[in-house]
This record gives C-alpha cells, sequence and structure tokens, in this order.
C-alpha cells in the first residue's frame, strides 16, 4: 500500500475532487482488473477510451482516479484528479509507485525492424553466463532471473513494465534487457524509463498499417535514441543506410558496430555454414553456433553492447561462442532417414525472408531443392504481402504460400494478394493451401534427401488466429511430425 500524494510526485495535476490522503493497493489501467483500494487511470488508447470505463473502475471498487476530463457524475468519497496528458501521468505514477526500479538496475533497450529477440535474449543469457542477474522483456518470453513470465506484447504497458522491472529488482537482478517496439515507443510504454544503453539493429519496411509511412517509422524508431540519457551508450549499425540517422540528435555516448564499413566494434566472417559461423572478431578468430549474416550482425551487437557495459572483450567473446539464439530464429531439425533440413524462422517482412532465404542459398551446396512456405498475417500491413510472395518465389525452388495469423480477415483474401505479387514466369512453382499444417506436410512430401525446408513467419508462436480465436499450433512440433511420418 502506498500513500496517493507520494506517488503523485512531479504529477502536474490540474484539479482535484476529494481527498489526497489515501493508501493505494494497485495502479490500474483496465477496469477489469480493478479491486478494492486501487487507483484508476483512464488512458486514451487506439481503440478504446479509458473515460468511458471510470464508472466501472469506481463500481469495482477504486477509491481514485486520474483522467483528462471530469466524468459528468462524480461519486462522494471518491477522489478524482484531472491532468493534460493520462498518459505521461500513468508513467510518473507508475516509477513512484513502484519506487522507480529503472533507476536501480542497468537497463538496455534494443530496437529495429529484425533482430531484437535475438539480440535481447542473447545479452540476456551472455550476462547471466558472466554471473550477473539478469532480467529480460521479450516476444518469446520474459525472464526475472531464471523464472519465466509469461510475454503478451514486444513491449508491455508501462504498468506492466515497471511492476516486472520492480520484480526484478527485488530479485536482485543486475542487468534487465528489453525489447522495444515502434509501437511501444509511440504509445509511450517506455516513458520514464532510465535506459543504460540503446541499440539499433536495422530497418525496413514494417508496421506501415499503423505508422502510415516508412518516414514516420523511421521518426519513431529514432525518438527513442533522441530520448536517451548521457550516462547511456547509443549502438547503432553502421551498415545500415539509417544507421547513423538514429544517432544524430542523441545525447547518449555514440558507438557503432559493422561487417562491412570501418567501426568500432568491427567483424568479418570467415565461413558461414550449417555448423555454425566463424568470424574474426577484435582481432580473435571465434566460431559461433548460430547461422547466417543476420546473426552475424546481431552478435556484433551484442559484443559491442557487452564491451560498452565494461565487460572483458575476450571473455564476452568465450561466453557468447557457446549461445544459441532465440526460439523459431533460424531453428532448425533433420528429418532422421532422408536428412531434409527443416527451418523453422519468424521471419515476417520482406527483408527479414530475404535475409533467410539469402542464408539458405549461402549454405546449399547446389544440388538441394528449397522449399519455403510462408503467409501473412491478417490485419497487418497489405503493402508487404505481395513482396513477401515475390521474394519467397524468386529465392526458392518451389513455393507454398498459405495461412499464417489471419486474424479477421478471409485467408484467402490475404493469399490472393500474396499471388498477386508472383511474376507469371515464377507462378508454375508456386501452390496455395489455406490450411497451415497441410501446407507444411505437403512440403515434406514435396522434398527429396538433402532438400531445404523453410517454414517462415510465426517461429515461436505457438497459436495460431483465426476468426479472433487462438488456436495452438506450432510450426517446429508440425514439421517434427511430418518428419516422423516421412521416416516410417
Amino acid at each position: 500500500m502506498e500513500n496517493l500524494q507520494h506517488i503523485l510526485y512531479k504529477v502536474r495535476i490540474e484539479a482535484v475532487q476529494g481527498s489526497t490522503d489515501l493508501k493505494i493497493r494497485e495502479i490500474q489501467a483496465d477496469s477489469r482488473k480493478v479491486r478494492e483500494g486501487d487507483l484508476f487511470i483512464a488512458l486514451r488508447g487506439i481503440a478504446r477510451d479509458g473515460h468511458r470505463f471510470i464508472p466501472d473502475a469506481i463500481s469495482a471498487g477504486a477509491v481514485a482516479v486520474v483522467c483528462e476530463e471530469f466524468p459528468e457524475k462524480m461519486v462522494p468519497g471518491k477522489t478524482y484528479l484531472k491532468v493534460a496528458d493520462s498518459t505521461g501521468a500513468c508513467a510518473i505514477l507508475a516509477s513512484n509507485f513502484f519506487d522507480h526500479p529503472s533507476e536501480k538496475l542497468q537497463l538496455v533497450g534494443v530496437t529495429g525492424t529484425n533482430g531484437k529477440t535475438t539480440v535481447a535474449t542473447l545479452l540476456y543469457q551472455l550476462f547471466s553466463g558472466l554471473g550477473y542477474g539478469c532480467g529480460l522483456i521479450s516476444t518469446v518470453r520474459n525472464m526475472v532471473r531464471d523464472e519465466p513470465v509469461e510475454a503478451t506484447h514486444t513491449t508491455p504497458d508501462i504498468l506492466s513494465v515497471n511492476t516486472l522491472l520492480s520484480r526484478m529488482v527485488a530479485g536482485l537482478c543486475d542487468y534487465v534487457f528489453m525489447e522495444v517496439s515502434s509501437h511501444a515507443i509511440h504509445q509511450r510504454r517506455i516513458s520514464g524509463l532510465l535506459f543504460r544503453g540503446g541499440i539499433f539493429t536495422n530497418i525496413t519496411h514494417d508496421h506501415l498499417d499503423y505508422h502510415g509511412s516508412f518516414r514516420e517509422y523511421i521518426r519513431v524508431k529514432k525518438s527513442f535514441f533522441d530520448g536517451l540519457p548521457r550516462t547511456a551508450f547509443a549502438l547503432t549499425n553502421a551498415d545500415d543506410r539509417r544507421g547513423q540517422v538514429m544517432l544524430q540528435n542523441t545525447r547518449a555516448a555514440k558507438s557503432a558496430f559493422s561487417l562491412r564499413s570501418a567501426a568500432p566494434f568491427q567483424g568479418k566472417v570467415l565461413e558461414n555454414n550449417f555448423s555454425g559461423l566463424i568470424m574474426m572478431i577484435g582481432g580473435q578468430e571465434v566460431h559461433f553456433r548460430m547461422i547466417g549474416e543476420f546473426n552475424a550482425y546481431n552478435l556484433m551487437a551484442v559484443y559491442g553492447a557487452a564491451v560498452l557495459c565494461g565487460q572483458d572483450s575476450t571473455r564476452v567473446l568465450q561466453v557468447l561462442s557457446n549461445l544459441q539464439g532465440a526460439e523459431g530464429r533460424f531453428d532448425y531439425i533433420l528429418s532422421p532417414r532422408e536428412r531434409i533440413v527443416g527451418i523453422v524462422d519468424y521471419a515476417h517482412t520482406p527483408d527479414a525472408l530475404l535475409n533467410v532465404l539469402s542464408t539458405i542459398g549461402k549454405l546449399r551446396q547446389g544440388h538441394e531443392k528449397v522449399i519455403t512456405v510462408v503467409g501473412c498475417g491478417g490485419d497487418r500491413d497489405r503493402t508487404k504481402r505481395p513482396l513477401m510472395a515475390k521474394i519467397a518465389a524468386q529465392h526458392s525452388d518451389l513455393l507454398l504460400i498459405t495461412s499464417d495469423n489471419p486474424r479477421s480477415e478471409d485467408p484467402l483474401d490475404i493469399i490472393h494478394q500474396m499471388e498477386s505479387g508472383i511474376p507469371l514466369s515464377l507462378k508454375k512453382k508456386t501452390q496455395s493451401l489455406s490450411d497451415r499444417k497441410e501446407a507444411i506436410r505437403k512440403a515434406c512430401s514435396l522434398a527429396s534427401p538433402e532438400d531445404i525446408i523453410l517454414v517462415a513467419g510465426k517461429g515461436h508462436e505457438k497459436y495460431q488466429e483465426i476468426s479472433g480465436t487462438r488456436f495452438d499450433f506450432d510450426d517446429r512440433k508440425v514439421l517434427a511430425e511430418a518428419f516422423e511420418e516421412l521416416g516410417k
């Protein structure tokens, strides 16, 4: 229980109705979670306005409400606080309520279109291996040391973030590594957090359905670095054409990693095959268990960030060489008898899909077919659908277009939009199956020994969302089961 007056510190209040000398049990921004003694914050969201649910919150037991407009009817004995910006107030209130947890941790944020999960996960694994207590906030999972916490968004809301960080402080974590999505930046889900560092992986076309334009998407990503304090570091990908743009106005100490140009953290790929990567980094030749040039960039980002955090470079490389990437990122299995290579990857943007297929192209010996199974999510950026199909067709010997998470859209409509991007000359090697499981099984039946099957788009996800309902679905499990059937 915290005193309301205490947690209102630094919140700019325009008007008050009622007493502020109250004990607050919890802070809630979802009226359905409100219990007796809670403070409810009415946030204006994209789909819903929290002000509509003030009566519900009061009925559920809220003793105080923070809002931008007083409701027409105010219940006697309850406290109402009017602010100009309830989202900004929420960030301050959450930090005050949990006693400023981000200031007690070394918090490092990772942003970019691709690689966020892998970089954050590798940093978590690396620093754990170096002997530190670590926390992780990612798409795949949240971790408080070795305790998993369910992940529902790339970056949770600001209340959930502070709750997690508070648990990490209590769990004696030293470092926390967080994926920072463009949605989270734009919706100010990281407001009020003190970052020790920020990492930029790359940027390509994605989430244009939300941001409206690529320019706005870039601006939002850049604003994360603009907000870093002087005490932080800002690490960018020097080989990305917009890497330096991210650092133009930051107050943080600037640095960069690269595989192709001069940079403080420079690496070179010496070998790249299914047994892993051999790289030259900092004058040392290192073998990594991960595969592909895109993972070489991820490894360089991790290496650079670790050194900027004051870690010994030789020890960093020793630990990093034994680590594996995040689940569902170039996650591969072999069929027992036919030696067919199956790869499951989260690639759900044109650039990510091209990276994976280019990596496969460099790994193949020349006689193997590449069979790709891919779809596009519903209720998301439609402009990338034909482009992803075109890329898949150009870099595969056989292409099976299928469903991803169609959500509220008709799967066949999504498939037709993807098909529109395939040149006439490539249509003969393309098939469409709306049932994702059948598409994966079909790919396996079409494969010959040593062929390579890529199942792209869902990666670590353990569900498929159709017409608003989530069904159990695991690409890796379906692929493994199909391999078993082949061996019978």
